[in-house]
């Protein structure tokens, strides 16, 4: 079905005044740009896997304690330029090191007992704040919530302390976890570390920004909309959207109401391929045994698609020629390596793919309630905002929160309490068959992660359903690997996602490990 002439002429209407709105933003903000660039990585235990430092830490080639300290010179040096932790346990973490140190001192049952029980043992570990870290800040960048400590751990972050891994800091989000820049009013605007006029991402930018940045080497986020792979793509690194209920979401803030955490994921991120099934494991416990991660991928045995974008869509941008060129290239590559073919399809149903999203958000859970309004949630733990009054407040200078929160707040009045589109939810079950069909229990497919490289600050407000590249998986229930392709010409990084049938989150993963072998995986943005 086609879009109507009414809806094609409010999307007409739409574009230009945000056309009008972007270029008044050109003129008012124009300034001298950030030139200033990151520091190369010289010490050569922050260019290590987290996997290879577990196994030098127990084999005592190195200490947990020179590991730790490692990280935090580094982040000491760089986060003043991203502003990406905003809250540090260093202090902590370094008796929690030397606690490790002595563990394996004392240890008699051999490096084998220490791998098996305590795989992770000894490396540092960076968390998005919105997840609770006990004694951490735990807000998602609200100021109301200034002062809110987390009394306990998330369990994802709890199952890798068990592991061994020893948390660094809290890292920033967008406001309420809701939007692809992570900036906010309580801790500032972090930015991308190959670039630092450009965005990091969102809402796990943070995450993504020190990662990035070589001030972490794993960490903790979570996904509604591509909230751990457009961090990823951004900053050259490696995530993975679990298939949701793998991975608990418990102690998140803000909680899921409605369907949403059906499409919620919590998961890993990381500079390196070979850290994400070894994290997976530990974040999903139990649930690990549904994804049989220890079962080998041949990857002659899969089968390959690539869509190159959405179809055309007035509501987002085309797919730029050199994310085309570099997703052709990696049609190549595997076609060359593996001799497998990769067939070139489309998906008509990608078209709505926001239409889809942004009905599914809003759908009621099973008892009829709906989901908790977001002026609810910018008002806590006191009454509900008014986003027409916090507009005209940040007009002049005095609201509490970003543009991009009150203009997501607007959006949801303008939604009012009617019920969702019956053509997106048509769209959907037609998309979600053809998709599960096609990908069966053997299929990847290889999509673009976003239209374009990584935005400068704030222009995703004029832009805002670009991140329907991402969502769409969300709705979809899908396991998908954002995996970095190197860097363009521009010295940003490049990326796809590679997306896989439920419940074989292995696919993707498998398919990462190659990707870096074929393209380098991450790249040192101080080198760059």
């Amino acid at each position: 079905m086609a879009l109507s002439r009414l809806e094609r002429a409010q999307i007409w209407l739409f574009k230009a005044v945000m056309g009008v709105f972007f270029m008044l933003f050109q003129f008012l903000s124009s300034r001298k740009p950030d030139g200033r660039k990151l520091p190369p990585v010289s010490n050569p235990l922050l260019v290590v896997s987290a996997t290879q430092l577990a196994r030098k830490i127990r084999r005592r080639e190195v200490s947990s304690v020179e590991v730790v300290q490692a990280y935090i010179d580094r982040i000491q040096e760089v986060n003043p330029l991203l502003n990406a932790m905003v809250k540090d346990r260093f202090a902590a973490a370094l008796q929690e090191a030397a606690q490790v140190d002595k563990l394996i001192e004392e240890e008699t049952g051999g490096e084998e007992v220490l791998e098996d029980r305590l795989p992770l043992l000894g490396v540092p570990l960076s968390v998005k704040e919105a997840f609770a870290l006990q004694g951490m800040p735990y807000t998602t960048g609200v100021v109301s919530r200034r002062g809110v400590m987390a009394t306990v751990d998330s369990p994802a972050v709890a199952l890798l302390k068990r592991a061994g891994a020893i948390p660094l800091g809290v890292t920033n989000t967008s406001e309420l976890c809701m939007w692809l820049e992570s900036h906010n009013h309580l801790y500032g605007i972090t930015k991308n570390p190959y670039d630092l006029e450009r965005i990091p991402g969102g809402s796990s930018g943070g995450e993504g920004s020190i990662l990035g940045g070589a001030g972490s080497v794993i960490g903790v986020g979570s996904d509604i909309g591509g909230s751990i792979r457009m961090p990823c793509f951004f900053n050259g690194i490696f995530g993975h959207k679990t298939t949701p209920g793998v991975v608990s979401n418990e102690n998140q803030y803000p909680p899921s109401s409605g369907t949403q955490e059906d499409y919620l994921s919590t998961g890993p991120m990381c500079r390196y391929a070979e850290d994400l099934v070894p994290m997976l494991k530990i974040m999903a416990g139990p649930n690990a045994e549904k994804l049989s991660l220890n079962t080998k991928v041949d990857l002659k045995k899969v089968r390959f698609f690539t869509i190159p974008d959405d179809g055309g869509t007035p509501l987002t941008h085309p797919v730029t020629k050199e994310l085309r060129e570099i997703q052709r290239q990696v049609v190549q590559r595997l076609e060359a390596d593996i001799g497998v073919k990769v067939e070139e399809i489309q998906l008509p149903g990608l078209q709505y793919s926001f239409q889809i999203w942004d009905a599914y958000m809003g759908l009621p859970d099973k008892d009829g309630k709906p989901p908790q309004t977001f002026a609810e949630l910018m008002g806590e733990p006191g009454r509900p905002e008014w986003p027409v009054w916090e507009l005209l407040k940040w007009m002049v200078g005095k609201s509490d929160h970003t543009l991009a929160a009150i203009g997501l707040g607007l959006l949801e009045m303008s939604h009012g309490s009617k019920p969702a589109d019956p053509f997106a939810i048509e769209q959907k079950e037609k998309l979600q068959k053809e998709v599960e069909e096609l990908l069966g229990t053997d299929g990847v497919l290889l999509y673009p992660s976003h239209p374009t490289v990584a935005p400068k600050h704030h222009h995703p407000l004029f832009t805002p359903f670009d991140f329907s590249y991402t969502g769409i998986f969300n709705t979809l229930g899908l396991p998908v690997t954002q995996c970095p392709l190197g860097l363009n010409d521009e010295g940003l990084p490049l990326g796809v996602q590679v997306v896989a049938g439920k419940m074989h989150d292995r696919l993707p993963l498998a398919v990462a490990l190659y990707l870096e072998e074929a393209f380098g995986g991450w790249r040192d943005p101080g080198a760059n």
